[in-house]
């Protein structure tokens, strides 16, 4: 039988307002629909998913591998 776990509390030198993952890969595009299968390098391949950045945002977080796509506003493609 396993022992029961426990919450640690955190240690002093952690930030709690920083997000525990950051994104792996962050990308600026150029384009407010991006396609994302992951990289084969990083172990992070996966089915090809299409992707829309939200304007308020400006970014997206692929919901498979995490890769964030950030749009280049002064560069971005018309047609949103």
């Amino acid at each position: 039988m396993r022992a029961p776990q426990t919450e640690n509390p955190l240690s002093t030198d952690q930030d709690t307002a920083l997000p525990l993952h950051p994104a792996p890969v962050t990308e600026v595009v150029a384009a407010w629909k991006v396609a994302c299968s992951g990289d084969e390098a990083l172990g992070l391949g996966h089915p090809r998913v299409w992707l829309s950045i939200a304007e308020p945002t400006g970014w997206v977080d692929c919901p498979y591998c995490d890769k964030r796509f950030v749009i280049d506003r002064a560069h971005a493609q018309a047609g949103h």
